[in-house]
């Protein structure tokens, strides 16, 4: 291929912002690569991500784990068809540690600036602990799902009794005999309800819209099965790709609301079969169109409703006293804890803004994004060269496995890093009109889906536009990811042309940090 070119020497080739399943898989492709010379800087001490924060009672994946797993890292060993949390944590521990990427890692490390010097094409990073490091390729795997949203209640600051998110669960907190709200009825509220229900005196579910909900076809996988599993990866495979197939197909209704319609009866008659009284039936009935808002599984939510000590509450909270809440039609209910059961934030612009990324001419990323989050691909945003997002905007699904996405996403970075060195390019950066083109194709393929139905959801912001979804089968985002269109990039030289070796070393905080070299010292990258 020739001489590699060099310019500016830097920390790392590659910089990742978060170390959970995004961040990790970034990690190992690029080990796999022989890209051995990045870092990971994780806020916390553990890796993990959502899935080391969300330890509430019943706690689950409500993707089936054979495929909500990577698929170059299979796990024979799944329990159960739809995994609790400590299994898929433990997974996410097994993988870090066998693929060897802790020395690569900083824990403690929460960024929060991110610039790009066109100069020597570098980004500088820092950390709140003030440390620094500089890298040729800057990637954010933070995910959205790591910011607790909390609900606009008056007083809620002045209640006087105990308050924790979903994802900050009190384990030390003593249920029996206490009166308990939950607010919210997302995907969390749902599975945490049905296991405090028979421990506390009483219960009450404030619900402001109420949530499809569709039976969970979860059970155990028998020994015979975990080890033909193991036996057979080839099995194994077969399963997870009926799994994903499956799955796929669920993108139909979605797509045509006509299709929606029966699935909508069939759910509506779930409620009915599973809750004694019509009149909670009728309030727990959602009045959009599934699919609107993300499907839920469950096959013990609707049920606790049953229960005489679990009220279901439709009026608005207006107040939070020292100890009970307030609701619109003027009830006063004195309880003992609140749980936020109220989601995460979902706009970039959001859980981003603790987090300054500056790009060419010292362009702010959120000023960029003031009127929605875009960027092409989901991956690269037109004026942050060398700057690669991991579930970025419009990549989510509400059909599939995430992990598709990612593996998708994580496939194009590698593959836009060995063109940096094939091209002998300083940086690359997505030409504007291809990424507003690629924007206006998502809009077009959002029209007359059930996303645009009506309903208001953490799919979209306030304006209405849908910035989270993508719009359509999965396979189709692999097959747009599966090479890097060169002409939608401008390819940046640098002057400077000697040949330099990859030092490979790890990226341990407490070792000799000595500099790198730029991409095109990374052996084995293609």
């Amino acid at each position: 291929m020739g001489a590699p070119a060099r310019h500016s020497e830097a920390d790392f080739e590659v910089a990742i912002v978060g170390a959970g399943f995004s961040g990790l898989c970034m990690a190992i492709k690029l080990k796999q690569a022989g890209i051995d010379s990045f870092v990971v800087l994780e806020k916390a001490e553990e890796v993990g991500g959502t899935w080391r924060v969300n330890t509430y009672p019943g706690c689950a994946c409500d993707v089936q784990s054979h495929l909500y797993s990577y698929s170059f890292d299979g796990n024979p060993n799944w329990s159960r068809k739809f995994a609790p949390w400590k299994e898929i944590y433990d997974y996410i521990l097994r993988c870090t540690d066998e693929h060897e990427l802790r020395r690569h890692i900083r824990f403690g490390h929460e960024v929060d600036q991110a610039v790009f010097d066109a100069g020597p094409g570098l980004w500088r990073i820092r950390a709140k602990n003030g440390s620094t490091v500089t890298a040729h390729a800057f990637v954010l795997g933070t995910g959205p799902l790591h910011v607790p949203l909390s609900p606009n209640v008056p007083g809620l600051e002045t209640f006087q009794g105990k308050v924790f998110h979903s994802s900050q669960w009190d384990h030390d907190f003593e249920f029996e005999g206490k009166t308990v709200a939950s607010i919210g009825t997302g995907g969390s509220a749902i599975q945490y309800v049905p296991e405090i229900a028979p421990r506390v005196k009483h219960l009450h579910v404030f619900q402001r819209t109420a949530p499809w909900i569709l039976p969970k076809p979860d059970r155990e996988y028998t020994k015979v099965e975990k080890l033909l599993f193991r036996l057979s990866p080839k099995l194994r495979k077969l399963h997870r790709g009926w799994l994903y197939v499956r799955n796929e197909l669920r993108v139909l209704p979605i797509m045509n609301p006509r299709l929606a319609r029966p699935l909508e009866k069939l759910a509506a008659l779930y409620i009915k079969h599973c809750v004694d009284d019509p009149a909670i039936v009728e309030r727990l009935t959602p009045d959009y169109t599934i699919g609107c808002k993300r499907v839920l599984l469950s096959n013990n939510y609707y049920q606790t409703f049953n229960r005489p000590n679990v009220e279901l509450v439709t009026d608005a909270l207006t107040e939070i006293k020292e100890n009970s809440v307030v609701t619109s039609d003027g009830v006063e209910r004195p309880v003992d804890a609140i749980i936020l059961g109220t989601g995460f934030e979902a706009d970039p612009r959001n859980y981003l803004d603790k987090l300054t990324i500056k790009g060419l001419g010292g362009r702010d990323l959120l000023t960029r994004w003031e009127h929605g989050a875009e960027a092409y691909l989901g991956i690269t945003v037109a004026g942050f060269p060398n700057m690669f997002e991991l579930v970025g905007p419009n990549t989510g699904l509400g059909h599939n496995s995430l992990l598709f996405m990612i593996e998708s996403q994580v496939h194009y970075i590698v593959q836009c890093l060995k063109l940096l060195r094939e091209k002998k390019a300083k940086y690359m950066n997505v030409r504007t009109p291809a990424l507003r083109r690629y924007n206006e194709e998502l809009e077009q393929r959002l029209e007359n889906t059930v996303w645009t139905s009506g309903c208001k959801s953490w799919y979209t912001q306030e304006d209405g536009k849908n910035i989270a979804i993508w719009p359509g089968f999965s396979f189709r985002y692999r097959a747009r990811t599966r090479r890097v269109e060169a002409d939608h990039y401008v390819w940046t030289p640098h002057l400077e042309r000697t040949t330099v070796q990859s030092h490979g070393r790890d990226a341990h905080p407490h070792r000799d940090q000595h500099r790198r070299p730029a991409f095109g010292g990374v052996g084995g990258a293609d």
